[in-house]
């Protein structure tokens, strides 16, 4: 399924202030600049002005930044990113963000893997397409349609670390504890989506 990559603004500002509050001005300007990007860019105003799909191609073009300056470090410290940036997700949700929060804690333990695994697709997709959830055998599976991190990237591996760390941390704050999550394909990597599972089976 083809779907046209669109990152919801208040994520991509999100994730902007998640960086900027975690690197630093300084480091985040070098890394704007390293991008040809304008450091202007983390102005909430600037921000605000972006589309949807401009906002996809922008949070690419940062993350190559960031794997290029960063190197081999850039994997724990996007992960990192994306961990921190599910707190602020939850902090500044909508209100029927925030009741569907409180509807995942209160379902029973089994169910609620997945159910904020949907939380998260939420806050993700600008279009119902773009990310879904789904069951395997015992497993789950979250499916990034959009790849909003991928846009023009061309890589031999999963690039998608932010979203990584995202699934790692909503999965720590529904159950208390530390699940298995890789990205088994990557649009980056010529994937038709970007895929993470998630090993619940043996837990």
């Amino acid at each position: 399924m083809s779907v046209q990559p669109l990152l919801p603004t208040r994520f991509f500002r999100l994730f902007l202030e998640t960086l900027d509050a975690e690197l630093g001005p300084k480091t985040l300007s070098m890394v704007l600049e390293k991008a040809n990007l304008d450091p202007a860019l983390v102005d909430p105003q600037a921000v605000s002005h972006l589309t949807s799909a401009a906002a996809a191609e922008t949070y690419a073009r940062i993350q190559h930044a960031l794997r290029v300056y960063y190197g081999r470090g850039a994997r724990g410290t996007l992960v990192r990113i994306g961990r921190i940036l599910w707190g602020r997700l939850l902090e500044t949700a909508s209100l029927p963000e925030k009741a569907q929060a409180q509807l995942v804690h209160s379902l029973p333990a089994g169910q609620r893997l997945k159910a904020v695994l949907e939380l998260l697709a939420r806050f993700m997709r600008e279009q119902n397409a773009d990310v879904s959830v789904h069951t395997l055998d015992l497993d789950l599976l979250l499916a990034d349609h959009a790849g909003a991190a991928t846009v023009g990237q061309k890589e031999n591996a999963p690039v998608c670390f932010v979203t990584l760390g995202l699934i790692q941390e909503a999965l720590i704050w529904v159950s208390g504890r530390e699940y298995d999550a890789e990205e088994v394909a990557c649009q980056a990597a010529g994937g038709d989506a970007c895929e993470f599972k998630i090993t619940v089976s043996g837990k």
